[in-house]
């Protein structure tokens, strides 16, 4: 008997259909067999067998579900961000581009929809205390409600992609969707766990996974018992220790902006520096994050060199941060270090060309940028002038003048003692040798960047070390060099006092004759007074001399200067 063409046409879709479900099941089971070994290479393969499965039925909930837990167990959370990027909060929220869509227009869409569509004047009369007017809602809330509440009905379609997802999120840094994903997550687990819970009787509830099969006799559990789910428990406790460490990491990030935004840079450097040197490592962009508003905390308290090294510790993090560029060009500029400035201003103006040139920020659609697309253009105009004018003052001569004083963090006059502390705890914290710690608490998104990851610190903190030695020997330099000239100074100060005091003393004694003492005996007087004119003639004349008679010795008194009578008593003398 022939058959009809329609039939036969029918029987080959049918087939068709029924081969390809056929091959995405064999894929399934395949590589569940593959993922269950807990090996790497074995869950690569199994990722292609998903991804052959997905190729047929791109929709397949079982592939999805089981593509989004293998890269998440090979850590592989930029491909789990990119698969499921649909669902993550704040790419759905924000109302900022990634390219070149401009943001406006979602602001000015969410208030055309709260406006009355009618005036409030038709009052009508059965509901006078109600304003009868028709008001607009928000369609996309409308949307997030209905979504919330096609997933709550859901058996387990949605709960697996809050967790994956949120899991994700967290190693990606981005903490606030990840806190958010999580909590839905873990609400919607609890509530279907706690639907399946009363949906059984009392005989055949389903215990815990610490409790075994075996009851206390020995015996087997019935076969009528329902299967368990193994890992209901595990997972939810590692959900719980998650969000309470997320939850930790935000109330100290938003605790330190608060106190940067207060003024308090000392309060913010404490509690940023609680996050970066935490027991317990932090994600690679949240840290990146972190070291940056650590570096405008130090910029603001007049710490230039230790907001330098966290710019250079943001940039080995994230190259392409925008804001760790521009601080540290500002910061080189401040100390007038201008060929650093320049490089740095170069770089940012390349960014800025690449930005423009693929019309979208750096990085996915998730990564969270603190500049719009629609500021590159004047930020590159006004990049492009102030390049222009550096090269000006670097043609004049200003590179040697650098302010070594503010980069160490010191006063001009300072002491030698004040400069050797001040050197010797930068040289500690800065050290190049030391400059690839803070990777050790830091976990990172892709291990592949390692490497570079090292090599751009190093060389960052080698240049910073450079500079610090270089300032380090100028201000020494200045300090030996005033401490000559106050020698000198010294010197002559001293040599001039001693001058005077010589010159007084001169005076003094030409100024300072003693008056003879008169006595009641005449020849005591004489004695003095010949002592006296010996003295100054600096011969003594009459020095044994033996005369007979008086008189003589009279005449020769007053031919020395004693011309008044002198009463002699006349004696006989023997010779």
């Amino acid at each position: 008997m022939a058959v009809s063409p329609c039939l036969s046409v029918n029987d080959q879709k049918k087939h068709w259909w029924l081969s390809n479900r056929k091959v995405v099941d064999k894929y399934i089971k395949d590589a569940r067999s593959l993922i269950a070994t807990h090996e790497q290479s074995e869950i690569v393969s199994a990722l292609n067998l998903l991804d052959a499965a997905l190729a047929i039925s791109p929709r397949f909930e079982v592939a999805l579900e089981l593509k989004a837990r293998s890269l998440l167990y090979l850590r592989r959370f930029k491909d789990v961000a990119d698969l499921l990027q649909d669902y993550i909060p704040s790419l759905k929220m924000s109302g900022d581009d990634s390219g070149s869509v401009s943001s406006d227009n979602s602001s000015q869409h969410l208030s055309r929809e709260r406006i009355k569509l009618l005036p409030s004047n038709n009052s009508s009369s059965d509901s006078p205390g109600r304003d009868p007017s028709f008001k607009c809602f928000s369609i996309s809330e409308l949307k997030k409600k209905v979504m919330a509440g096609l997933w709550k009905n859901c058996e387990k379609e949605g709960q697996w992609r809050y967790l994956v997802l949120g899991q994700a999120c967290c190693h990606l840094g981005l903490m606030e969707d990840a806190m958010v994903l999580l909590q839905t997550g873990k609400r919607l687990a609890s509530a279907a766990f706690r639907r399946e819970s009363v949906c059984r009787s009392d005989d055949s509830f389903s215990f815990p996974n610490s409790i075994t099969t075996l009851d206390i006799s020995g015996t087997t559990a019935p076969p009528s018992m329902p299967p368990r789910n193994p890992t209901f428990f595990s997972e939810s406790e590692n959900i719980s220790q998650l969000l309470s460490h997320i939850k930790l990491l935000i109330r100290r990030r938003t605790a330190a902006i608060a106190a940067l935004d207060a003024g308090l840079f000392s309060e913010a450097i404490r509690h940023f520096s609680k996050i970066v040197d935490g027991r317990r490592p932090a994600p690679q962009s949240f840290l990146a994050e972190c070291y940056m508003q650590r570096a405008f905390a130090y910029k603001a308290a007049g710490r230039i060199a230790e907001s330098i090294s966290d710019c250079n510790k943001t940039l080995a993090l994230d190259p392409t941060c925008i804001q760790a560029l521009d601080t540290r060009a500002s910061l080189l500029e401040t100390i007038r270090c201008l060929p650093d400035c320049l490089h740095d201003l170069e770089h940012l103006k390349l960014l800025y060309n690449t930005i423009l040139r693929d019309r979208k920020l750096p990085g996915p659609a998730w990564k969270r940028h603190y500049v719009r697309y629609r500021e590159i253009p004047g930020k590159l105009c006004a990049l492009t002038t102030k390049i222009q004018q550096l090269k000006q003052r670097v043609a004049s001569g200003e590179t040697g003048n650098v302010d070594y004083y503010a980069l160490i963090g010191l006063g001009r006059g300072c002491s030698r003692s004040e400069l050797d502390r001040a050197h010797l705890l930068l040289c500690l914290r800065h050290k190049p040798d030391k400059a690839t710690n803070f990777i050790e608490r830091c976990e990172f998104a892709d291990e592949r960047d390692l490497d570079s990851i090292k090599d751009r610190a190093k060389m960052s903190a080698l240049l910073l070390y450079r500079l610090l030695q270089k300032g380090y020997s100028s201000v020494m330099s200045t300090i030996m060099e005033e401490e000559a000239a106050e020698k000198q100074r010294k010197k002559a100060t001293a040599a001039l006092q001693a001058a005077q005091a010589a010159a007084i003393q001169v005076q003094q004694t030409q100024h300072s004759n003693p008056k003879p003492e008169h006595e009641t005996s005449p020849v005591s007087s004489c004695n003095n007074n010949s002592k006296n004119t010996t003295t100054n003639s600096n011969t003594n004349v009459f020095q044994g001399v033996f005369c007979r008679d008086l008189t003589v010795v009279g005449n020769l008194l007053s031919q020395v200067g004693f011309n008044r009578p002198l009463t002699v008593k006349y004696e006989a003398l023997s010779c």
